[in-house]
């Protein structure tokens, strides 16, 4: 988890309180007193992977036979939409065809989180979860799909409660072999 300064702690604490004042709070009620330092911390955890470029918390091991396809489904993940700061969270669901590399497991899951702790919009959501599985083991081919509840959309907005969105990417084999791509489909859509 990313841990801020002092100095991001009190900005942030102070621009808490700002917020709360603004929308007509008092930040000397019971209930708001701890409120600036427990969201400074909970934007450390949130946005943990901010500002990060490429995923390094992986390890690729040689196999001398390719797997038809790797499906590693319903992994669940939390995020901010970066146009309102309110969370979106779901599934994502991720695919590749070994090209003589493979990834441990428990990694992909590991990825997901690492793209999702950081404002973002799900397609590029989407798009960076499959920009590094394709990055890290150079698969024949790879999809990716992400089913998500969007907070500004439920609770702001349209209002429309249990709302889903789905996005998908799809590269290489998974993209012209249409075999595979109707396998990983068939797998993922509930």
């Amino acid at each position: 988890m990313k841990i801020f300064d002092t100095e991001t702690n009190q900005r942030l604490e102070k621009d808490v309180k700002n917020v709360l004042t603004t929308i007509g709070d008092d930040v000397s009620r019971d209930g708001l007193l701890e409120t600036p330092a427990r969201v400074s911390r909970a934007y450390a955890e949130i946005f943990a992977h901010t500002g990060e470029r490429i995923f390094q918390d992986y390890k690729v091991f040689s196999t001398e036979s390719d797997t038809d396809i790797v499906i590693v489904e319903n992994i669940p993940f939390y995020s901010m939409c970066e146009h309102h700061l309110l969370p979106f969270f779901g599934t994502v669901d991720i695919a590749y065809v070994p090209n003589h590399k493979i990834i441990g497991l428990s990694k992909l899951p590991r990825l997901v989180d690492w793209s999702a702790r950081r404002p973002s919009v799900q397609e590029s959501l989407t798009t960076l979860v499959a920009d590094e599985v394709t990055r890290i083991v150079e698969p024949k081919g790879v999809a990716v799909n992400i089913t998500a509840r969007h907070m500004c959309m439920e609770m702001r907005g349209i209002n429309r409660p249990g709302t889903q969105t789905n996005t998908s990417v799809y590269r290489g084999v998974l993209k012209t072999d249409a075999l595979l791509r109707q396998q990983f489909m068939q797998r993922v859509i509930r």
